[in-house]
């Protein structure tokens, strides 16, 4: 095929933009369609390679890799003189952060939904989430000419999944069954226009409108009359009711703007009928994503707070206005550094001007789930550019409401904010998920090592989806991410961007040791060697207390038969060997010891004599004594669909969890609350996601340590020194 001239996208106008996120599980046929759209509106020169993971579009050697989008990408068109940004999400659920970005910078968004496979679960969970925040939805149907694709049946399903306000706005037309099935048109019920596809879509031209077959119109004719009775009834035009209900003739273009008014309200959701891979439907949903989706001044604005935390009121999409604009996502790039995804809420965007950055509360590499805020950083903006397939083109301004990518911000993270120097601004962020897969790290070699933490740390700040930690009793970097895929994609990037080989393995769970039963020790180190010797003898009581009750350390010493300068030596020798503990390797907690007896030598004792008695004491008492193992216990609240509560709570028992309550939430889901050991929760992520069908959702937080069943105690190794 010849290549065409290929449209560079601009608006000067917020009125003139239109951004929609297609959300869908993988292999729905997002990126499928973006490419059909591009090459439709000239934004590609040739179509893409439709292949999973092969497609034009594809700008990361990484998604190449793995045969998956792993990025939300951005990908504008222009429709007329309305530039129209395509934010393709990942539709994998691993990568659901990207999928939230990709929503933050979007006004509209576009479901899009297989013909062959339906409306899974995990897509529901998607569209509720764009229902909590009011964001307009369409649908589109993908794969109709396959032929075991049943349009109808998928719309049904939708309906079912998404409510009543979903309605198909175009129909197929289909001829034949089975292997003969082939669809030769596509009909707006709305705009009264048939689009004969009877060669195939296949040869690039947009078909001309042509009259309505008759066994069409008497197929579909009750879908295209519930379709206007919803518009007019969503959009409350009386005018438009009373003129309808009178039998009169409607005007096309009344209830096209009426479908946009009753879209942009979020109560009503056309469906569409497409195969981008012959291109059908494909020119239709080009010209409706102008037409009912909204304007960026119609979208609300985000929170907004001053340096100090001061609320600032007032802000609109406006082109003039200061200058408000978030990071959506960052990336780097091999040859030209970091490589930031920006929206623009107000202000303009200039190539090579001076802005502020300002940072809030995400995950912060190296300091556990701490979360830090920057106070901000001045920085020069790099080049800005829109992309093209897998090329970019250079543009000289972006205003409001627009999208776009910027280079050369070495200090973005994804999250931050960039507004004026001389009036910074920050944008409240939007709901980050939380990583809950943990995996231990270490350096393959000693050159890795020394450049792992600063990349890991890198690599949190390109996504937050992202956390490490070092874990202070284990002493093991923890990588946690959002399921395996994001953890194989983070890995990926950590050789091949930032020339970091890693190792993985299991997380050791902190587990501890207390005294099951009160115990007495001594301890005596005496050492006489001709010289300056040692002398410290002990004699101490120790008793366990409850959970949560540290270290209690008492001083019943009479006569001076331990120094009272030696007594805190004493103490921190317990101290240093209750953070050692025992045999076994794990700390020991929870003890009330107390110093009853002991001895001194008035040259050889000192502080460190009393230190290493002390520790002696402990160690004989722990031989004397039943020791109990500890371990953590997580509070496990866990949100799925009510189909699947009963699997869940039949799981969380089998992992030794104790369901301490379920109560209904919105949406035909439910909520469960337990108490679940740390041990039985490291893989929980990808368990619950088999369970659940990809509808569960689920947070845990560290409530204590309990003792540990001897049974499972028996099959544990021994901390590692």
């Amino acid at each position: 095929m010849v290549d065409r001239a290929v449209v560079v996208p601009r608006a000067d106008r917020p009125q003139n933009i239109r951004n929609v996120a297609l959300v869908g599980p993988t292999g729905a046929g997002k990126t499928s369609l973006v490419e059909a759209l591009l090459f439709a509106a000239g934004g590609l020169s040739r179509p893409g390679r439709v292949e999973e993971g092969t497609t034009v579009s594809d700008h990361d050697e990484i998604e190449i890799r793995q045969k998956r989008s792993v990025h939300l990408t951005v990908n504008p068109v222009m429709v007329g003189d309305v530039k129209v940004n395509l934010l393709d999400t990942p539709g994998y659920a691993d990568f659901i952060g990207a999928m939230r970005a990709g929503l933050r910078g979007a006004d509209a968004a576009l479901f899009v939904v297989s013909a062959l496979d339906g409306v899974d679960g995990r897509t529901r969970v998607l569209w509720q989430e764009c229902a909590a925040v009011g964001m307009p939805r369409a649908v589109a149907v993908t794969k109709i000419d396959h032929p075991r694709a049943d349009y109808d049946d998928v719309v049904a399903q939708c309906q079912e999944a998404f409510g009543s306000g979903v309605h198909p706005a175009y129909v197929p037309a289909v001829e034949g069954t089975g292997d003969d099935r082939r669809v030769v048109g596509v009909w707006g019920l709305v705009s009264e226009r048939y689009y004969d596809y009877s060669d195939g879509g296949g040869s690039g031209s947009a078909p001309e409108p042509r009259p309505v077959p008759d066994w069409l119109r008497e197929a579909a004719g009750p879908l295209r009359e519930t379709l206007i009775e919803e518009v007019i009834t969503e959009s409350e035009d009386e005018a438009l009711m009373e003129r309808y209900m009178e039998g009169g003739a409607l005007d096309p273009d009344l209830l096209i703007a009426d479908l946009k008014q009753a879209v942009a309200a979020g109560g009503f959701h056309p469906v569409l009928a497409l195969s981008p891979t012959h291109g059908v439907g494909v020119r239709e949903l080009l010209r409706e994503l102008p037409l009912s989706c909204p304007d960026p001044t119609r979208r609300a604005f985000p929170e907004v707070v001053a340096p100090d935390g001061r609320p600032v009121r007032g802000l609109s999409c406006d082109p003039d206005g200061p200058l408000v604009a978030e990071v959506l996502s960052t990336t780097s790039d091999p040859y030209v550094g970091r490589v930031s995804t920006v929206r623009v809420f107000s202000g303009t965007l200039t190539a090579d001007s001076p802005v502020h950055l300002h940072g809030h509360g995400v995950p912060s590499g190296m300091t556990g789930s701490d979360e830090h805020d920057r106070s901000g950083e001045d920085e020069r903006l790099g080049a800005l550019n829109v992309t093209l397939g897998r090329d970019t083109r250079p543009v000289g301004q972006v205003v409001a409401g627009d999208l776009c990518q910027v280079s050369k911000l070495p200090t973005a993270r994804t999250g931050d904010t960039i507004s004026d120097r001389d009036r910074p601004l920050r944008v409240s962020p939007w709901r980050f998920p939380q990583p809950l897969l943990p995996v231990a790290v270490s350096a393959a070699s000693a050159s890795d090592e020394d450049k792992l933490s600063q990349s890991v740390s890198r690599l949190v700040a390109e996504d937050p989806s992202l956390r490490v930690e070092v874990n202070a009793e284990t002493h093991q970097m923890v990588l946690w991410s959002l399921g395996e895929a994001h953890l194989d994609a983070a890995l990926d990037r950590l050789e091949h961007r930032h020339g970091v080989r890693v190792r993985t393995g299991p997380v050791r769970v902190p587990l501890r040791e207390t005294f099951a039963v009160p115990a007495q020790g001594m301890g005596r180190n005496v050492k006489q060697s001709g010289g300056h010797g040692e002398y410290g003898v002990c004699r101490i009581r120790v008793e366990p207390l409850e959970s949560g009750s540290g270290l209690e350390f008492v001083d019943e010493i009479v006569g001076g038969v331990v120094p009272r300068q030696f007594v805190p030596s004493v103490e921190k020798g317990v101290r240093a060997q209750m953070a050692e503990g025992v045999d076994s390797g794990y700390p020991l907690v929870d003890l009330r010891v107390t110093l009853y007896d002991g001895k001194a030598h008035s040259v050889d004792s000192s502080d460190m004599a009393f230190q290493k008695a002390g520790r002696l004491a402990l160690k004989d008492a722990a031989t004397a004594a039943k020791l109990s193992m500890l371990e953590p216990v997580d509070e496990v609240t866990v949100e799925v669909d009510e189909s699947y509560l009963g699997a869940v709570m039949s799981d969380l028992s089998a992992r030794r969890g104790r369901v301490v309550g379920t109560e209904a939430a919105d949406g035909g889901r439910a909520v469960v609350r337990a108490e679940v050991p740390t041990l039985e929760m490291t893989r929980y992520a990808v368990e619950l996601r088999s369970i659940s069908h990809g509808t569960g959702v689920f947070t845990r937080n560290y409530l204590r340590h309990e003792t540990l069943p001897p049974q499972v105690a028996a099959r544990l190794p021994a901390q590692p020194a």
